[in-house]
């Protein structure tokens, strides 16, 4: 069962992957003396600025708000992860119509100072500069939590021994804190240059050129299925590179305390000057990531968007909450599928499906996207051309599985899979292997186990993996554009039509209920961190016993 789950994964990559080697008439040629350099440093650029913008704001945000106390870190804490809830494609295009020449900050910037256009210089939002920035403060969150919770899991002594050997409060966090979160701010960082790589509605919006405008405008516009492949191919060749690379970076390497035995560092208090000034640096990035659009967002709703409010929402929100909660009940039955037979069976083959499974959230959703209708395309072919052969006068089915709800899911269950592997698996981690033994050693089998004993130890596991795919699915773009159905609409893809078209107002009311599904994870993360102490002692506890 878990080999045949991960095909749905493999096979899109596989297809991808084979149109290296077939003709695309012309158009890898064309793309290769005109487009492709562009799309090359467009991507290249785009990842390594949004990179280093989240790294950077996420472990400062995180270190302050873990090493120190100062007014309001306590709320800062969980309002970190809030720009979470705002795709950046919703970002650029609140944060665009806010700062841009007719917006309303400029606006009030003339009418103070008098200023008239060719005065003053102010930063552009759509260009690459601004792509950078909205995605940066967008993805930072996923540094933040990472890197937060390495710091609260080092002991108080190694940090201690540092500051004994003269070491001051920033040579602390650069020669011993750092280093040892580097695993955490790695793997976090490493994720958001996989969802810059994969980003399509904030790089179009923004005029930047990038592999996955690329592979969009290639099928549509050039109407070249097979160069938009082997434009995905370029960009699954360069996400698995940077796999490989980080997974080497790891290698030989030893990051964690050797001892049982470990208190949490104390924090320093904060006051006057130097308090506000930590309290504003971490409340920077939430203005920036959240605060900002959702507000734009909620003024344009109210000011521009009451007509279309109600029939927008009610016409496309259906369909985002319909493939939304269907995809989440999927991914969740598979990923228990998953996970359970790995549990039960630890053989090469079931830990290379699992592995395989777990994959496609690396994957950009463009690739998937181009590998999954060709082998769909594949199979509606061999159903036509077997229909022909046994009734050759009666009509052919036509495109069955090609450009359906069914090749949308399929989709989605591929990118997202590895979100409900992830929460699925730390429910399952945390079961007590006795338990298995115990019921098998009373005659229950294997799949009464699940049900009777599993099952309801990690329903809150369960659950959480289903409202993140359900999250994830409500705010995906590329790959819903991609392979929907005609005439078939989602809240996304309608925002985006709407916002292509600068008619953000209009957009408005859609975009806010994508950000309050987004606001569901992170409540889910801010719970998790509000107990990270706890299951730290729960890890410590569990080793002791298992020795």
């Amino acid at each position: 069962m878990a080999a045949a789950v991960s095909l749905v994964v493999a096979v899109p990559v596989v297809v991808v992957l084979s149109s290296i080697f077939r003709d695309s008439g012309g158009v890898w040629a064309h793309l290769a003396q005109t487009r492709l350099a562009d799309y090359a440093i467009g991507t290249a650029s785009l990842c390594l600025g949004v990179g280093l913008l989240a790294t950077s704001v996420g472990v400062a945000a995180a270190w302050l708000l873990t090493a120190y106390q100062f007014p309001g870190s306590r709320w800062l804490s969980w309002m970190q992860l809030l720009p979470l809830a705002v795709p950046g494609y919703i970002a650029a295009y609140a944060m665009t119509d806010l700062l841009q020449f007719s917006g309303p900050v400029q606006g009030w910037l003339r009418e103070m100072l008098g200023w008239s256009r060719g005065d003053y210089w102010f930063p552009e939002i759509r260009s690459l500069g601004g792509a950078i920035v909205v995605l940066g403060f967008s993805l930072y969150p996923y540094v933040f939590f990472a890197a937060r919770s390495a710091f609260l899991s080092q002991p108080a002594s190694v940090l201690e021994a540092g500051r004994t050997l003269g070491r001051g409060p920033l040579g602390t966090f650069w020669s011993i804190a750092l280093p040892m979160a580097r695993p955490a701010v790695a793997g976090a960082a490493l994720l958001v240059v996989m969802e810059t790589a994969a980003d399509f509605g904030t790089a179009d919006y923004c005029a930047v050129d990038t592999f996955s405008t690329g592979v969009y405008r290639t099928w549509f516009g050039l109407d070249s299925v097979v160069g938009a492949s082997q434009l995905s191919s370029v960009l699954l060749a360069a996400v698995v590179s940077l796999l490989i690379l980080e997974t080497l970076g790891r290698r030989g390497r030893r990051y964690h305390e050797t001892s049982a035995r470990s208190r949490q560092a104390h924090c320093t208090t904060l006051g006057g000057p130097a308090g506000l000034l930590a309290a504003c640096m971490c409340a920077l990035p939430v203005v920036v990531g959240f605060v900002a659009p959702a507000g734009r967002l909620v003024w344009l709703a109210i000011d521009h968007g009451a007509e279309h409010r109600w029939t927008l929402l009610v016409e496309h929100a259906g369909r985002s909450v319909l493939l939304g909660g269907t995809s989440a009940v999927v991914a969740v039955m598979l990923a228990v599928v998953v996970i359970y037979s790995r549990r039960i069976d630890s053989g090469l083959t079931v830990r290379v499906a699992a592995m395989v499974a777990r994959s496609g959230y690396a994957i950009p959703g463009p690739v998937l996207a181009i590998g999954l209708l060709a082998s769909l395309g594949w199979i509606d072919h061999a159903i036509n051309d077997a229909s022909a052969a046994w009734r050759p006068d009666a009509a052919r089915p036509g495109l069955i599985l090609t450009g359906s709800i069914f090749a949308v899911l399929i989709g989605y269950q591929a990118r997202f899979l590895a979100v409900g592997l992830a929460m699925v698996e730390s429910g399952f981690a945390r079961v007590n292997p006795r338990l298995d033994d115990t019921a098998r050693s009373l005659g229950s089998t294997p799949l009464r186990t699940l049900a009777r004993v599993h099952l309801p130890m990690i329903r809150f596991s369960l659950f959480a993996a289903g409202v993140l795919v359900f999250v994830d699915v409500v705010k995906e773009l590329p790959a819903t554009l991609m392979l929907r159905p005609f005439n078939f609409d989602t809240l996304a893809v309608r925002v985006y039509q709407l916002a292509s078209d600068e008619r953000l107002g209009e957009a408005a009311p859609a975009a806010i209920a994508i950000v309050f599904m987004g606001m569901l994870p992170v409540a889910l993360l801010s719970r998790i961190m509000s107990t990270p102490s706890q299951a730290a002692a729960e890890s410590r506890r569990g080793a002791r016993d298992d020795r």
